[in-house]
Order: structure tokens, then sequence, then C-alpha cells
């Protein structure tokens, strides 16, 4: 096995393994952008894993009015879940109990195709008959009246096959260190576009392992990550110095926006140095078994350009 470093930190010759998703974008636009920004915060509120809250989304922006179809200030969201039809239900809730109540707000679909699935189509109801529509492009929009105006909403929103589950961890000598390491990280990543980091600032400490003891819960402690456990757990992949352990998922619409967004996170964190108190950089895989895609760390830090191999086979 190869052993690479970067800048004096040992990149693992690993792979995150990552699973197909389907994902949407939203365009949310408000009289001011931090009126769009609180309906986007609430909107991808507990959103973080599709293991129990139905979908995972993250804020992709900001957009100016240039960018936006109403010229006002704006954020574009992605929600990510596991079928179109689970899509559906989470866009339908979150938009209708996030946005809609949100002052001044209006909502658009953000990908130029895919499957249509309900974005205004259903919420019209709520104008409880006052609501119209008008047609623009071969666009359906919808203008349903409320209190401070009118809530313009676009009537569908394309789905398309999109990838999710990306991952790094970075092992710390401690969790001042881990935690510097992942908020640099985090910052790079989100410049990326196409992706979204959905855990709370872009980290988890939870990170989990498929299956459990306890036949209730299809998912548990990455024991062989957790540096309590390293004189117990059957197997740790840890050595006595790493006493702290953070992760970053990442989805994205494509394989390589995936890809993009953990070299850009890889680079950064070996730019750290192990003065930083950084020790490795790593990846979670089930061994191939959980999805198709997988993003190996040697080539993926080959991409960056400052990769270098230190020894040879072990």
């Amino acid at each position: 096995m190869e052993t690479m470093q970067i800048n004096g930190i040992t990149i693992d010759d690993t792979f995150a393994e990552a699973f197909p998703m389907k994902a949407t974008r939203l365009v949310i636009t408000a009289h001011t952008l931090t009126w769009a920004r609180n309906a986007a915060v609430s909107l991808t509120g507990f959103a973080t894993s599709v293991i129990a809250c139905g979908c995972e989304a993250g804020i992709e922006r900001e957009l100016d009015g240039s960018e936006t179809p109403d010229g006002r200030p704006g954020i574009a969201v992605l929600l990510f879940a596991m079928s179109g039809k689970e899509l559906a239900k989470q866009v339908e809730r979150r938009v209708g109990q996030c946005v809609l109540t949100c002052p001044t707000t209006a909502i658009y679909a953000g990908l130029p195709d895919g499957e249509p699935i309900a974005l205004g189509k259903n919420l019209r109801f709520f104008g409880d008959g006052w609501q119209i529509s008008k047609m623009i492009d071969g666009r359906r929009y919808w203008r349903v009246p409320v209190m401070d105006g009118e809530f313009v909403c676009e009537e569908t929103t394309p789905v398309i096959k999109a990838v999710g589950g990306g991952n790094l961890l970075m092992l710390a000598r401690d969790p001042d260190a881990a935690l510097a390491a992942a908020e640099a990280a985090v910052e790079a990543m989100r410049r990326v576009p196409n992706v979204i980091l959905p855990f709370p600032g872009g980290v988890v400490r939870s990170g989990s392992k498929v299956g459990s003891r306890y036949a209730a819960l299809s998912a548990s402690t990455n024991d062989a990550f957790c540096p309590s456990l390293i004189r117990m757990a059957k197997k740790t992949e840890l050595t006595p110095d790493v006493r702290c352990v953070m992760e970053i998922v990442i989805d994205g619409l494509t394989e390589a926006d995936v890809a993009q967004a953990m070299s850009t996170g890889i680079a950064t964190l070996a730019a750290r140095g192990p003065q930083s108190g950084l020790l490795r950089v790593s990846a979670g895989n089930y061994g191939g078994k959980l999805g198709p895609f997988h993003f190996h760390l040697h080539r993926l830090a080959g991409q960056t350009g400052t990769g270098s191999n230190v020894g040879g086979a072990a």
C-alpha cells in the first residue's frame, strides 16, 4: 500500500463511498437578502441525513438580482432525497411551511431540465380560490394573495439524478485542531458550485457505519474511528496520538461536483501542515457495498497538483 503525504499530512489510501440520490435546486427571493436567507435557513432545517430527516438540504449560495427571475436578491438551496417521490413530499412541506410563511418571499425552480415535481402546483390552493396563474416562456407561475401582497411560486421544479455521501475524515491530536481543520475545509468547499455540506456547520462528529447490534437501528457509531474505543473496538483505524475525528459529508448534483469539492477539501487540509495538529485525512466506506461512486483520496489529492508519495508497499 502506498503512503501519500502532502505538506507532512498523511492522506490515507482509501476511498469515500457515495450513492445515487435525486436532487433539485430552488431559488428563494425576497425584498432583502436577509429575508431570503431567513426562508432558506428555515427550509433547510432538520435536513442533515436521509437516515431520519427525509431529505438532505443546504444553502448553496447567495444570488444577486441579476441571477434571479424577479431581479431581487436571493438564495439558492439544494435538496437531496433517495427517491423523487420523497423529494416531492419534502419540497412541498418545506416550501409551504417555511417560504410561503416568510415575509416578501417568492420561490422558483433553479434547474433548467429534469423530471418535474410540484412546487407551487398544490400550494396555490392556500389562496382559497383567489389565486391566479400566468404562463411566461412556457413556464407556469402562481400568484397567491397573502397579507403582505402576493406569494409568487413556480408551478413545478425539475428533479435530476445526483450523488450523496461523499466524505472526508479529519484525524487530529485534539478537538481544537480537528475543528480548526474542518472549519477551514468547509469554508473552501462551500465555494464549489453544485454541492452542499448538509450537517451543522458542514461538520459531523457522529460518523456512522451501516447496521447495529440493535435490530431496530439501520446505522450506528463508527467505532473504528472513535478515539475512546481504540483499545476496546474489534477494529480501529486510529493510532493513540489521534484523539479527535471530524467528518465532512458532501452531496452534489454530479459525480464531478462531489470530486471537485473533495479535492478542494484535501488541498485545504494539507496546506495546514502537521504543526496545526491535523495528522491524517481519511474517508468512510463499506468495502464498496453501499454505493457505486468511489472517490479515491490519492487520486483526488493528485488533482491538487501538490501530492507526493512517500514510502512503498506495506
